[in-house]
């Protein structure tokens, strides 16, 4: 029977986490360099076209579809979303009373088809970052368009697609089903998943002209602090929309959410004074995008303190790990790696010691709730795998991409600027009479306590 109030609920969130796209979008968008703001833009925005798209042709059915081989890929039943309208998934109570399939927290298919759709969008957004200030935009098109085929859709069935949800005798993904990692809202196949692939075009792409002498400080702080307020807002549906009930599970992954990004920007920030003698404004929307990344996975499955030590665990290595890209000579322009590859690591396997079944039955306790280390064990196994197949696949694609001459834009258009090189506009008027203050090239910057802790981590 379908749950309206439940059915409401994920509308709503499925609302919420489309924002999040946009909400990225600033995010990033503010932290690139001003003559390339509108590409950045782009990258996000088109990534809600060339999924939503493919989508409904065969994603939704190869990520949730009955599985086609081995817990590794759905088949293509729901292809076309055909014949979506009027069916109901779910999953039954053991009972006792037995009762029927699908149970009484029922979703309208395409609730949840359209829940799920927000997060396959946002995923290869984020990889973007990584590959600011020098990308093609129809190269990056490409690239989302088989990204999301060959990585995306079937590392969502491994983990998000469960046994008996979207058919009685339906059967899904080998990470949620065989392996039984915990995976709440997307830590391995959002997080991990994307900053894996930004790692791999990271390194494909190469460094940025006059990287790391320049970093490109960013052009609009109040850009990167409202991005994140809305990421922030969009997340209660991210996670605690994947409840998938208006329930008390939603409640604890709604508090959880919270108090972890809170933590975290306080974990962040300490860091920074610690470290450069200043908080910054851009180290408090990082730490709280850190916050929200590590707590993802683990939402669902821990309590409101054990959600406060992963946010605060999460804030302080994510503020130490975006040094990596430095020690390591990889030009990671927007942090993903040290933010979402880092965090997703670091919540994925927090769940293994933080873990209780007192918050999820469904769940599993971890270490310091007698568990010992098998949960963990899973928990590094599917973060693992994740991690290499997106790695390696995203390698691939983006070498050939690079190869074929689609993928990096040439020197002459990185310096004079990728918006009006990719798109013939540019983001703001800068020989308009209303201030007449020239090109931003052209005005002196003085040594702010941002650039200055640009050059200390340089």
């Amino acid at each position: 029977m379908l749950n309206a109030g439940d059915t409401a609920w994920v509308l709503i969130s499925a609302a919420l986490v489309m924002l999040m796209t946009p909400g990225l979008a600033f995010f990033y968008g503010g932290m690139v360099r001003a003559k390339s703001v509108l590409n950045m833009l782009m990258m996000n925005f088109i990534a809600l076209a060339i999924v939503g798209v493919l989508w409904v042709l065969f994603g939704f059915s190869l990520s949730f579809g009955d599985d086609a081989f081995g817990g590794l890929v759905g088949n293509f039943d729901y292809a076309g979303l055909s014949d979506a309208f009027g069916k109901l998934v779910g999953l039954a109570s053991a009972g006792p009373p037995a009762v029927p399939w699908p149970g009484p927290d029922a979703l309208p298919l395409l609730a949840f088809c359209m829940f799920q759709l927000m997060f396959a969008i946002i995923t290869p957004a984020l990889i973007s970052g990584a590959i600011a200030d020098r990308a093609k935009f129809w190269g990056w098109t490409l690239f989302v368009t088989i990204w999301v085929i060959v990585v995306y859709f079937p590392v969502a069935h491994w983990v998000f697609s469960f046994d008996g949800f979207t058919g009685k005798d339906s059967v899904g993904g080998w990470i949620a089903n065989q392996l039984k990692a915990l995976d709440f809202a997307g830590g391995t196949a959002v997080h991990i998943n994307a900053g894996a692939a930004g790692l791999a075009l990271a390194l494909v792409l190469g460094k940025r002209k006059g990287w790391p002498k320049d970093t490109g400080r960013p052009h609009n702080v109040p850009f990167v602090l409202l991005g994140a307020s809305l990421l922030w807002f969009g997340w209660y549906g991210f996670n605690a929309g994947s409840a998938l009930a208006a329930n008390d599970l939603a409640a604890v992954a709604f508090t959880n959410t919270t108090v972890a990004t809170a933590a975290a920007v306080l974990g962040w920030l300490v860091v920074e004074q610690l470290k450069f003698g200043k908080p910054t404004t851009l180290g408090a929307a990082s730490g709280a995008v850190a916050g929200l990344v590590a707590i993802t996975p683990a939402c669902g499955f821990v309590s409101p303190i054990g959600a406060i030590a992963i946010g605060l665990i999460a804030g302080v290595l994510c503020a130490l790990a975006i040094s990596l890209k430095f020690k390591f000579g990889f030009d990671d322009s927007l942090d993903v790696v040290g933010v979402h590859l880092v965090g997703g690591i670091v919540g994925t396997l927090l769940i293994g010691f933080f873990g209780t079944t007192s918050v999820n039955s469904l769940g599993a306790d971890g270490l310091f709730y007698g568990g010992g280390f098998t949960q963990l064990g899973r928990q590094a196994l599917a973060a693992g795998a994740v991690l290499a197949y997106s790695f390696v696949l995203s390698f691939i694609i983006g070498f050939v991409i690079k190869k074929a001459g689609g993928f990096r834009v040439s020197t002459e258009d990185e310096v004079s600027g990728i918006d009006e090189a990719q798109h013939a506009e540019s983001a703001y008027d800068f020989t308009g009479t209303g201030g007449g203050l020239g090109h931003p090239s052209t005005i002196p910057v003085k040594s702010t306590p941002a650039a200055k802790l640009e050059e200390s981590k340089a």
